[in-house]
């Protein structure tokens, strides 16, 4: 599976962005996928994740401000964020895998480039 996340940009806090996590060479459908975000001089951290069923799991942190989202027509999944703050300033990045420790970076067998956020304050 080849992974291209985008959408990423510069944002004012309080408003909003949706990332896109296109998928090709195999179906997105029977994988679960995740967004991680790593911020400057900070180690990668787990965001959010989406089951093949549709089961999500959030950090706590983003919960009421971020969602996610897939179209199994398109291969695509999403992550709409809103009520951005300066400390969701990161590069984000999509990967997919078949785990059940959703939060576990290594758990993911295909990762996409990052897509930089920045919110400025």
């Amino acid at each position: 599976v080849q992974l291209q996340a985008y959408g990423g940009g510069l944002v004012q806090a309080g408003g909003s962005l949706r990332l896109s996590c296109a998928a090709s060479g195999r179906t997105l459908s029977t994988y679960v996928v995740g967004w991680f975000r790593q911020a400057p001089g900070k180690e990668r951290e787990f965001v959010v994740s989406i089951s093949s069923s549709g089961s999500t799991y959030i950090l706590d942190s983003v919960k009421g401000r971020f969602t996610i989202s897939r179209d199994n027509a398109k291969n695509m999944v999403y992550l709409q964020m809103d009520n951005l703050k300066p400390e969701d300033t990161a590069v984000y990045s999509c990967a997919a895998g078949k785990t059940l420790v959703t939060t576990r970076a290594r758990e993911y067998d295909y990762w996409g480039q990052g897509t930089l956020v920045t919110v400025s304050s």
